[in-house]
This record gives structure tokens, sequence and C-alpha cells, in this order.
């Protein structure tokens, strides 16, 4: 089978198209032709290693630590069953299915293997792009906000609202009757707006830290974020949720959280099938729709990393396997 192949680590110059051995399922596992994946700015951070300096050893250990192993990129997936092993009962052959690639990642490839507790079968009405993008915006937004209770009415702030999660994360929140703030830059902003958002704030000319205002939520996506700034922001009963952080950061939180009425969730989501199932059906129901931007061959991988890395994406960027 045809796959991305990355090579080494470093610029998208290191990813190849090659042909590798089709995967064999084992008796957990569902084997996956795959039909649409996606390309996300974690797919780019493994690939040239500019993760945050604490996770750069571990990532080295599971991928290989000089050179990747056998490592192709893709968090995420689309497309149709093409087997399944003997313990699998809940998908069959031929079914259609989105799903997570973990820790293994594999999906910009024709085919896919993966545990069946990592898949969920696609309604009809959701396209395979659409369902593609499902697991690192939807599941992530749709497990923060869930943590922060968010009812009509509530004032969420969206730090990085034009990225795969923070997209997502401007959907939710407006399907929940949130007034939602939505932070990123200039030529993301009249996009964002398209997706519902109150408000918008470019961050390049404005600090939305000076404003004055309070905010019930902030969901922030940003890595770089000042935490005191984001924490001045808040509402004395008001949530701060880190979907991108580091162990300071989670340590301040933690202690703030125990001596202020102000709560601080970190935990990023795991797998969840209700969850996945929960996001597809809103998109198959019309009540929101995944911002796709761009969308490229298998074989145009690495300019599409070049794209999602220079920080040009709003919402998500599709690499389309099976037209």
């Amino acid at each position: 089978m045809k796959a991305i192949v990355c090579t080494a680590y470093g610029s998208p110059d290191v990813l190849q198209l090659t042909e590798v051995e089709k995967p064999i399922p084992g008796d957990n596992d569902v084997l996956v032709k795959v039909h649409a994946a996606t390309v996300t700015m974690g797919d780019c951070e493994l690939r040239n290693l500019t993760l945050p300096a604490w996770t750069r050893i571990p990532v080295r250990l599971i991928m290989g630590y000089n050179t990747p192993q056998n490592f192709i990129p893709g968090m995420e997936f689309s497309g149709v069953v093409e087997s399944v092993g003997k313990n699998v009962v809940n998908v069959k052959k031929d079914d259609a299915v989105f799903g997570m690639s973990g820790m293994e990642m594999g999906s910009n490839a024709e085919y896919k293997k993966v545990k069946s507790s990592f898949v969920a079968i696609k309604p009809s009405a959701v396209s395979f792009e659409d369902a593609a993008t499902i697991i690192v915006g939807g599941l992530n937004a749709i497990h923060f906000l869930r943590k922060a209770n968010i009812t009509a009415g509530k004032k969420v702030l969206v730090i990085g609202a034009g990225g795969s999660i923070g997209s997502y994360g401007v959907l939710l929140a407006k399907f929940f009757g949130a007034e939602v703030t939505a932070v990123d830059t200039t030529h993301k902003l009249d996009i964002i707006k398209k997706l519902g958002a109150d408000h918008v704030i470019d961050y390049t000319k404005e600090d939305f830290a000076k404003n004055g205002k309070k905010y019930d939520v902030i969901f922030d996506v940003v890595y770089g974020s000042s935490f005191s700034a984001c924490t001045n922001a808040l509402q004395e009963d008001g949530c701060y949720l880190m979907a991108n952080t580091n162990p300071t950061r989670m340590l301040l939180g933690l202690w703030k959280s125990w001596t202020t009425q102000k709560k601080f969730i970190f935990a990023l989501a795991g797998p969840s099938i209700p969850d996945m199932n929960y996001i597809a059906d809103l998109i198959a129901s019309g009540k929101i729709k995944p911002l796709i931007d761009k969308r490229y061959s298998l074989e145009q991988t690495a300019a599409a990393h070049r794209y999602v890395e220079g920080g040009f994406k709003t919402g998500n960027v599709i690499i389309t396997i099976v037209d």
C-alpha cells in the first residue's frame, strides 16, 4: 500500500510517499481502507520535534530516538472497514467508520490498522471529510467544554479559535448557547465570525487581558498563553480550560483551584465512543458544521504540512485518499 513515511526528524521534506506492507489486523483490530485523514499541528510537531521540551525525550523513546522508526503520520481518519479481527463485535466489514490512530499514528496511508475501541460508525449524513476531523478537534473540545458546564448566556473566550480544537470550541460553545469571543490572528477572523463567534479579537492588535472584560470560561488552545493574564480575565468562579499546557502551568492550576473559587482543568480527552457518536450526530443533524480549510492528496502531504506548520490554516486540513 501507499503511505507517507517520516524518514527523519525535520522539515516537511522528510516526508516520503512510499510503498509499505499492508497491515494485518489482530484479534481485536479493525483494518480500515482510509478515505480521508488530516494534518494537524500535532503531526507537524511530532515530525520536527518542536514539541514542548518536557515531552521530547518520551516521544523519541516511542518513535525512535535518533530517527523515526516506521513512522507514518496522521492522528485521525475516516474510511470503510476492510476486515476485522475475530473478537471485534462493534463494527463489521464494509461499515463506514471514523476514528483515532492513537500514539501509533499512521492515518496518512491507504490502510490503517487500529483497535476496535478506537473506531465508531460514521452516520451516512456525515461526509468522510467531516468525520475525519472529529477526533482531534471535536473530541477534545467537547471533553473540555463539558467540564466547564457551559449553559446559555455564559461568556466564553476561545484562545486559538482558528485551529482544529479551537474552531470546534467555537461551534460547540455556540451550540450550548454561550456568548463566544474568539481570539486569533488577523487573516482568520472573518472565517471565525462565520462559525458563529459573537466577538473576535485580533491578538496582534489587542490584548484581551487588558480590555477589562471578564469571562465565565476561558478555553485556551495556545501553548504560549500567559497563565496570569488568563487567570485575571476569569470571573471569580470562572473556569480555565488548558488544552495545551505544561507541568508548571498544571501545578499553578492545581494551586489556584485549591486557593480560589476558580477552576483549572487540563486533562486531555481519551478515547470515547459516546462522545465520538455525539459529535457525529450533531454534524449529521446540521447543528454544527466542521470548518475545512484546504484539501490535499496523499502525494501532497508534505505541502499540507508546510501550510499547517506556517500557521496558515483555519480549522482543518484534509488529506483525501479516496476521492
